[in-house]
Order: structure tokens, then sequence, then C-alpha cells
């Protein structure tokens, strides 16, 4: 039995505008978010750090019930691209309003950034979790998919570098001299843009596969599914791990490159040189690696990219070009599988239907992003933590020798760890590229021949537009 659904190029970047659109938007407001409510905005840091973990942990909690909803979710235009429809304009509109600043008291301008900063947060949980949870019903090819979640993170990263290079000139053309104006208007024209990508991602995919799942159940009987699914438990670990990493790593660069290397001029090329190269990564990963074992390849690869990241601690500081390409190199090899990440989801989910008769794409990517959520949230407090222990003075130019070491063993050696802590959860996880295309041929024979019996299809063609 076939379950070849090759997809046409015009697919892979209609859905990896999606991304694009989440990243012109979230993009800006992961770099300029914290600066704008404390320097422009005029909220005091503690309640603005306060308001960040709250939002975050409500979100984060509240993603498995939209999942839980996206599973449940029927439609003549499937299950998943719905809801960009319904959600990319109060997406855009949630964007501008976040970044415009009201003209009331000090009580008023607090509950108005709460307000709208969780707005913006759930709206973006009620887009990008059925977003995310579509591969699965593009197409059922794992090969196909890997190449889909390339295209994907490629323009996604082409949209995080026309943020991180045009954002704040924009801010400065557009406010003419008021910088309140200048983000709300700059703001304004990405949620724009986010929008009209989104409504571009709609109309340019298709849901091939759309399944007709018993609705019956409870969130909480599925939720206790994927507990019961060890290959669900090893990737939702094993992207705690990896966000840590990544999100420790990416605190520190501003540090490392400040303190350390004592070139704060070379901040901003340092940073687009690792974009331009992780970018590279993500559009090459399925063309470099599709033709290995998918575990062995992430495995190898990870070892691979650990060995530059660590290379990077023992090099002294002078040695700034050489550092700058172990740099470049690491986000090249360390971007090769992030689309592999993502694929994982989708084979977690065929998995559990092969396993219990239950699609649950919705939920598997929502409790995905739970764990990256969490991931975000414990990397930004390593490096919190770690600098408050080695008594970190904000702003001096000149480090203690003991801050120094530890600015560069967050950004290099702790990040490492953790991602061989990856390497050896890969070394229990049973869903190579073998048994995820058997699990994908069995699937497509069981919904083949319950079609043949005259049962209701499992999989009907989602679009009849």
């Amino acid at each position: 039995m076939t379950i070849s659904s090759v997809l046409r190029t015009k697919d892979k970047i209609g859905y990896g505008l999606g991304d694009m659109a989440s990243a012109l938007v979230w993009q800006t407001a992961t770099l300029f978010l914290a600066y704008f409510y404390t320097d422009v905005f005029g909220l005091p840091a503690a309640i603005m750090g306060t308001m960040f973990l709250v939002v975050r942990v409500v979100d984060a909690f509240v993603d498995p019930c939209i999942g839980a909803l996206v599973d449940r979710t029927q439609t003549r235009h499937g299950r998943f691209r719905p809801w960009l429809l319904w959600f990319a304009i109060p997406f855009g509109v949630s964007c501008l309003i976040t970044f415009y600043v009201p003209d009331v008291g000090p009580t008023a301008k607090i509950a108005y950034a709460c307000v709208t900063y969780t707005l913006l947060s759930l709206i973006y949980s009620a887009i990008n979790v059925p977003y995310c949870a579509m591969p699965g019903a593009l197409t059922m090819d794992p090969r196909e998919r890997h190449s889909l979640q390339s295209w994907r993170f490629g323009l996604s990263f082409i949209g995080g570098l026309i943020v991180t290079v045009i954002a704040l000139p924009l801010v400065s053309h557009l406010g003419d001299g008021n910088v309140q104006k200048g983000y709300f208007y700059a703001m304004s024209l990405m949620g724009l843009l986010g929008i009209i990508l989104f409504f571009i991602c709609f109309f340019m995919t298709r849901e091939r596969y759309s399944p007709r799942n018993d609705t019956s159940g409870s969130m909480l009987t599925d939720l206790k599914l994927l507990a019961a699914n060890s290959q669900w438990r090893i990737v939702f670990v094993f992207n705690i791990l990896l966000l840590t990493a990544v999100v420790t790593r990416g605190s520190a660069t501003l540090y490392y490159v400040n303190y350390v290397l004592l070139r704060p001029d070379l901040v901003f090329a340092f940073i687009v040189s690792g974009m331009v190269a992780s970018l590279s990564g993500a559009l090459l990963s399925e063309r470099l690696l599709g033709k290995f074992d998918r575990v062995r390849a992430y495995q190898w690869t990870i070892i691979s990219f650990v060995i530059f990241g660590a290379l990077i601690f023992f090099l002294p500081p002078t040695q700034i070009w050489l550092i700058f390409g172990l740099n470049i190199i690491f986000s090249f090899i360390q971007n090769l599988t992030t689309p592999l990440q993502w694929t994982m989801f989708s084979d977690v989910v065929d998995y559990e239907e092969h396993r219990s008769g239950r699609r649950l794409d919705g939920l598997v990517f929502s409790t995905a992003l739970f764990a990256i959520k969490f991931g975000l949230a414990l990397g930004g407090a390593v490096v919190g933590w770690v600098l408050g222990m080695m008594n970190y003075v904000p702003g001096q130019e000149m480090q203690s020798p003991q801050v120094l070491t530890t600015i560069n063993a967050l950004f290099t050696l702790i990040p490492c760890v953790l991602f061989i802590g990856m390497v050896v959860l890969l070394s229990v996880y049973k869903l190579n590229s073998r048994r995820v295309n058997s699990i994908a041929r069995e699937l497509a024979s069981k919904r083949e021949a319950r079609t043949y019996a005259g049962q209701t299809p499992a999989f009907h063609s989602a679009t009849q537009e």
C-alpha cells in the first residue's frame, strides 16, 4: 500500500508563509517587547516581569485546551486551516493594540498592558496550535513532512531576519522622533503583513487527509492516552531539554559578545550571521538528512554541533573570527535538526493512531508547545539564576574572572550538556524512519480497507472548494 503524497513547491511555500507571519510579529515581541514596556510604555520592570511570568504560565495551560478543540473541529475546509481564517485578523489587531501607549493614568496603563499582552498570547496560541498540527493533514509521507518543515523554518527565519534588520529603523522612520508612535506604526505594519501572510497560507494549502474523529471523549481521556504513550513522553522531555538549551545559549549571547569578547560593536553582526546560518540549515535539512534514518541522523547531528559549540569555550577572546566561524557552523548544523524536531510530533500522532485508534494532532502539538514554552521559561530563568549566584554586576564594563567564565559556560558548555541529554533520549526513541514508514503504510491500508468495506472513510478529502 502506497503512502506517497507528494507536495508541490507551492504547497510548501504556502505552509511556510504561515510561520513567516508568526515570526514577523512574535520575533518583534520577543526582541523588543520588554524594552518597549519599560522604556517606552512606562511600565515598572518588576510588574512587567510578573506579568510575563503569569501570562506565559496561563498561556501554556491554555494550549492543550485549544489542541482538544482543534481535534474536534470539522468543517468543509478541514480541521486546521479554518483557525487561520478565524484568527488572522484578531492576531494582527492584538499586535497593534499591544504596542499602543494609551494616554491614561499609571493603574489604567498597567491594566491595559496586562489585558493586551494576554490577548496577544492567547490569540497567538489559537492560531499557532492548529498551524503547527497541519502537516499530518497535508501529507501522509514522512519524508514530505520533513521537506515541509524545512520550508516552514526557512521562511520563518527569513521573517525573523527581516524583523531583526528593519524593526528599529522602521520605528525611527515612522515615528519621526516620537518613539511611541514609531512602535505603534511599525507594529501596525508587521500586524498587517502577518494577516496577509496567514490568508495566503490558508488559500495556498489544502488538507488532503482529515480524520473523522470520535468527538464524544473528553480532553482528560485524550490526555490519559498520551500519558500512556512512551514515545510522546520522550518527545515531551526532549523538547524541554532542547528549548532550555537553545534559550540559555541565546540569552547568554549578548553577555558573551559584550563582556567576554568585549566587542559590543559586533553584536548585530554576530546575531545576524548566526540567523543566516540557521536559515541555510533549515532550508537544507531535508536535502542533507532526508536520505538517512531520522533518529540516527538527529543523534549524529547533535553530537557534531555540540563539538563545535563546546570548542568556543576553550578559545581565547582574541580569536574573534574563529569564534565567529564556529558560531556560524554551530548555527547551521543545529538548525539542520529543527525540521526533524517538528516531524517527531507528526510521527507521535501517527503512532498514537496506530496504538489506540485516536488521531490527536491538536493535542499532541499543543502539549509539545506546552513543553516548548516551559523550556523557554526555564532557559531564561537559568541565565538569571546562574548570573545571580556569580554576583554579576549589570553595566560594569569589566566583570570578574568568575563571571566571565560563567558567561562563557552559559553560551557553550551548559547548553551542550543539555544537548547530550537529548542524544541519550533518542537512544530509547523507537520511531525511526523504518518504523514510521511502516506505521504510515498500515494506517493507509486500514483507511482504504474501511472505504472499500463501505464504512465511513476515516479520512476524506477536506477541500471541495
